[in-house]
């Protein structure tokens, strides 16, 4: 397969995979890593996660509108905001410190990707069995301590295979989240620290991006924008009805069968 074709295949996996708890991130190194794709700086991997962000915007538009235009008089949708905000903030601080680390490392180790894909599946599918006692089922009524604790647990995801959207789900039940709400909050905090993960990794590399690394960057851009739309407007109703299980499941046997290629030699 050409680059182009393996750049519009990775967008369309990491768009699909991105707001569900199964580390599009792990997803997106593995397959890449099984078919041979290479990206200057690892920035594509990064870079295409604005794709799903837009989708993001897109399908809650509405909603923001509403939440900032209100925020002058409402007390709730000031509150809203600030947890959102004080939920990024620790991203900001430790990815900026372990940025190195996080590419030059644990991007490329495979092995380590595949483990985390099961072991967070193995916490995932605990958590959605045995939920803690819900005290919040409402998105903008989440405490501001909560989502602060939210925002260091989402530090977690620095490690390709844990998942963003999965650690910061798990986390918020774990604080006594309903599991819509702890979604939907996850989609919210996604768009700050995508956005900012975005800028800082496009700084970092904008030097070494030639003209055929940027377009597969678009093209998986603009795959993982149209995947991620479908992913947003199933995914809340969904999880009300059947919880997480499906996806517990999913990151077990993604793990375990990377796992055995490679220790097969693939």
């Amino acid at each position: 397969m050409t680059n182009s074709i393996v750049a519009a295949l990775l967008g369309l996996l990491e768009g699909l995979t991105e707001f569900i708890p199964v580390s599009s991130t792990g997803h997106v190194l593995l397959a890449g890593y099984f078919l041979g794709f290479e990206s200057p700086g690892r920035a594509f991997e990064v870079l295409i996660q604005l794709g799903a962000i837009l989708a993001i915007l897109g399908v809650y538009a509405g909603r923001l509108w509403g939440i900032f235009r209100a925020a002058p008089q409402d007390p709730q949708a000031r509150r809203f905001i600030w947890a959102v905000l004080l939920a990024f903030l620790p991203a900001v601080v430790v990815g900026v410190l372990a940025h190195p680390i996080i590419k030059t490392v644990l991007f490329e180790t495979p092995v380590l990707i595949a483990s985390m894909l099961i072991v967070g599946g193995v916490i995932l599918l605990l958590v959605d069995r045995n939920p803690p006692p819900v005290r919040v089922t409402e998105t903008e009524s989440i405490p501001l301590k909560t989502a602060i604790a939210i925002g260091f647990i989402q530090c977690l995801a620095m490690i390709p295979g844990v998942s963003r959207s999965g650690a910061t789900i798990v986390g918020a039940m774990l604080l006594g989240v309903g599991k819509r709400a702890a979604a939907e909050f996850s989609f919210f905090l996604s768009m700050p620290t995508m956005a900012g993960a975005f800028a800082y990794d496009l700084m970092k590399n904008r030097e070494i991006l030639d003209a055929q690394a940027t377009g597969n960057i678009v093209i998986g851009f603009v795959c993982a924008f149209l995947a991620a739309i479908v992913v947003v407007k199933w995914l809340l109703g969904y999880v009300s009805r059947h919880g997480y299980a499906l996806f517990a499941w999913w990151r077990i046997g993604v793990g375990a069968a990377a796992l055995l290629a490679m220790a097969l030699g693939g």
